[in-house]
């Protein structure tokens, strides 16, 4: 069925006109929208779902927009008031990083991940800087003695996929609204320890990635958890897996195999635990190239 036409409409986010917003519905029928230079668009997933993708610089109306002028995968969407919420969260981002006044410089400076070839300058002593794989804030060190000791780097140097995190906390008015929140959900997931101590709170069940890694692996020390998984030829309809006690890896950790209905065999968020009283050890043909030739215990 054609997805009904969606007319293009603009709006202004603040009395100074930027960043223009504006949605619309692409030539794939899919919803879709340009807030500045980035476009977004929400695109189907599996089993009805949909997720928000990315684009940069379409240099297209957004009618003539395709599914192909997008990457990545930025999240899931459960529906279009979360697509219009992100939409609105991403033009205040870039309204407020525009107020603060950050400055692109050229830069052959010398990183942990190699020559940078570029920076952006967010504060005095606080430089980012882009390099050919990877990037990072680099501060001086005066700026890097404000820095807690519990999250202080030796040098300076915070690489981007989570050290950015701490330099946004110990200096929050150089960072929009939307990457302080980011920042803040970084810390408590990787460093709860220390935000504990900094902010002088305790952090709860569902707070905090690593809290719950700790304690799902203190409960689960002695259980079975899954290492490795395939579907299994020799019996349709399981999954065949290897497990290890409390998922423990590395020279002379005991394996096990056990077979779980594929209908039951999800993940979770730090690993599969066998059910003794319900999955069977399994000792016969193996899926897996490794296990080919032996058995288990």
């Amino acid at each position: 069925m054609t997805a009904p036409t969606l007319p293009t409409t603009i709006t202004d986010d603040s009395a100074s006109g930027f960043p223009e917003v504006a949605f619309g519905r692409s030539g794939d029928g899919f919803l879709a929208a340009r807030v500045a230079d980035t476009a977004f668009a929400m695109l189907p997933a599996r089993e009805g779902r949909h997720y928000l993708a990315t684009g940069w610089r379409i240099g297209r109306p957004i009618a003539e927009w395709k599914h192909s002028d997008f990457y990545g995968h930025s999240g899931e969407l459960a529906d279009e008031a979360a697509f219009r919420a992100k939409i609105a969260e991403n033009a205040e981002h870039q309204r407020e990083a525009r107020a603060l006044g950050r400055r692109d410089i050229a830069s052959t400076a010398n990183t942990p991940w190699g020559p940078s070839q570029g920076a952006t300058v967010y504060a005095e002593g606080v430089v980012c800087h882009s390099t050919a794989g990877h990037g990072g804030f680099h501060l001086s060190a005066e700026r890097n003695r404000s820095v807690h000791s519990m999250l202080r780097a030796r040098g300076g140097w915070y690489e981007e996929d989570e050290g950015w995190a701490i330099v946004a906390i110990i200096f929050p008015n150089l960072f929009t609204s939307y990457e302080r929140r980011c920042a803040e959900r970084t810390i408590r997931d990787s460093w709860p320890d220390a935000w504990e101590v900094i902010f002088g709170t305790l952090l709860q069940p569902g707070e905090s990635r690593e809290k719950d890694r700790r304690a799902f692996e203190t409960e689960h020390a002695y259980d079975w958890i899954v290492v490795s998984a395939n579907a299994s030829d020799q019996h349709p309809g399981f999954v065949e897996v290897v497990a290890t006690p409390g998922g423990r890896r590395g020279a002379g950790t005991e394996e096990r195999r056990f077979l779980v209905p594929s209908d039951e065999y999800r993940m979770g968020r730090f690993g599969f635990v066998v059910d003794e009283t319900r999955h069977s050890v399994y000792s016969g043909p193996s899926s897996f190239v490794t296990w080919q030739g032996r058995t288990s215990p």
